[in-house]
């Protein structure tokens, strides 16, 4: 069985700053970090997805942790097609526009390329530490299962070569009958890492969980089971505990899904208070390990 890692996808949510997860005096960034590598030996960084990082803020995160340590980076809206702020956009580059939100197609080509190359570039200080792991490409509601679509995801895997890409989806319609073989299919075929996923069913950004391995990294995010899941809030959104029962049924699954792979990464995304460290503590009792299997 290949390594597990287990984190979560955030260490600086104001709702766990709240909930005493941090033992006293551990109130600064560097203290912070360093106190939740010290637990877990991976991170999901998410505030990516929201604006693009600094070169000096990723050498931080690089300084701030030991050696074997991982982050997983969520890529910027707008490489995956999501309503993009304006405002998130680097000054130089930002479009002359009335809208608040833009997509790619209201950027100039040269634009465009030139947002790519830097965040990829500010990245650069986690990979030469090392400690660069993954980077999630989370599709929107509407990017379905078509040929065009496919060919994207082709195209991202050359663009951030040498990094890792992994794929998540939030569109039933890869899933659905037989797409779901012709979509691991695809994804085996071009060594794609793909991202199983616990989520809410029943909407239509639902995907089943269905854990396969597509390639040597292997990725399961927990999104929880919130009533809630189509709030605006996203404190309600994933403000979800698993309770121990439901952890210990996981475990099983994750070393099984872990076989198939030589490396997988857990991540919990039910970032509301410290339901996330406590779900990813809880979670690496059960598999019986400190987060490296």
């Amino acid at each position: 069985m290949g390594d597990i890692k287990v984190g979560t996808a955030s260490w600086t949510d104001k709702t766990l700053l709240e909930s005493g997860w941090y033992p006293p005096g551990e109130d600064t960034p560097e203290k912070r970090l360093a106190y939740y590598a010290s637990r877990f030996p991976l991170v999901e960084v998410d505030a990516t997805y929201y604006a693009p990082p600094a070169e000096q803020t990723a050498t931080l995160w690089a300084a701030r942790t030991p050696p074997g340590f991982t982050f997983n980076i969520k890529a910027y809206s707008l490489l995956t097609g999501h309503p993009t702020k304006v405002s998130s956009i680097f000054k130089d580059l930002r479009p002359e526009t009335d809208k608040t939100n833009v997509y790619p197609k209201d950027l100039p080509p040269q634009v465009y390329e030139q947002i790519w190359e830097r965040f990829l570039t500010a990245l650069d200080p986690l990979v030469s530490a090392g400690k660069m792991g993954a980077l999630l490409f989370q599709f929107p509601p509407w990017f379905g299962i078509r040929r065009s679509n496919k060919s994207f995801l082709l195209e991202v895997r050359d663009r951030v070569k040498p990094l890792r890409p992994v794929f998540e989806f939030r569109n039933a319609s890869w899933f659905e009958g037989d797409n779901r073989v012709e979509t691991l299919e695809f994804l085996r075929q071009h060594h794609l890492p793909y991202v199983a996923v616990d989520m809410p069913q029943g909407h239509r950004s639902s995907i089943p969980p269905i854990l396969e391995a597509t390639a040597e990294l292997a990725v399961m995010r927990f999104h929880g089971h919130s009533l809630k899941w189509t709030s605006k809030n996203i404190y309600e959104k994933f403000g979800y505990e698993y309770s121990d029962r439901e952890l210990k049924q996981w475990a099983p699954k994750l070393r099984k899904l872990a076989s198939s792979a030589d490396e997988t990464h857990v991540l919990m995304n039910n970032c509301y208070s410290d339901y996330a460290q406590r779900n990813a503590q809880g979670l690496l009792d059960f598999l019986g390990g400190d987060g490296d299997d």
